[in-house]
């Protein structure tokens, strides 16, 4: 009996608790609902690289379909339109060009492009790593991103003189890799966020 007294007065308090909440809500107020979190900043949408392939199509246009590469300056080659630079372009770019383009064979032409592969926005690791060639960012990467796909560094490297090698409008820039510094994560200042077209040189 003497035991059933604490949980008693236990269930007696969460009861006037309960009680209390209610009577300080206003009538017919809704609950309070969390907000949700605020979204993050957006991601700049992907642009056009050579060697990108890409599904181009018309609506209602069965012979306007083609499967097309981006060619080395940057351009396709579409029925009606002929040549289109689409380089350094978002899909929808491409979409908006090609069909003002063919307004003068089409009434309200509607083109629909996807990007079928990424081929263009690819980085190259040259020298010392287990498995030196393209790599293809098919999303973000950095620089130990990168080396781990290309399996790693090779026996005889010189962790500290890889650099990254990126061609700006002002000429080839170089980024030194501290190696050493990054595997121990001491400072990961060095390891940047690699675009198309770097070079990762591993000496």
């Amino acid at each position: 009996m003497n035991r059933s007294k604490p949980l008693l007065g236990l269930l007696i308090a969460c009861l006037l608790f309960t009680l209390r909440v209610q009577a300080e809500t206003p009538a017919g107020a809704a609950p309070a609902v969390p907000e949700a979190p605020a979204a993050g900043p957006a991601k700049p949408p992907y642009l056009l690289k050579e060697g990108d392939v890409l599904d181009v199509s018309v609506w209602q246009e069965d012979n306007l379909r083609k499967e097309l590469r981006v060619l080395p300056d940057g351009s396709i080659t579409f029925p009606l339109v002929g040549r289109v630079e689409v380089a350094g372009l978002t899909s929808g770019d491409v979409e908006k060009k090609v069909a003002e383009k063919l307004k003068s064979y089409l009434a309200d032409p509607v083109v629909n492009v996807v990007i079928g592969g990424i081929n263009g926005n690819r980085v190259y690791v040259i020298g010392n790593v287990v498995k030196p060639g393209p790599v293809i960012l098919d999303v973000p990467m950095s620089v130990l991103q990168v080396l781990s796909l290309a399996g790693g560094l090779g026996r005889f490297a010189d962790e500290n003189a890889i650099k990254v090698l990126r061609e700006t409008a002002e000429g080839t820039q170089t980024l030194p890799v501290r190696y050493s510094d990054l595997i121990k994560a001491k400072d990961l200042s060095t390891n940047v966020p690699l675009r198309a077209g770097d070079t990762l040189l591993v000496p």
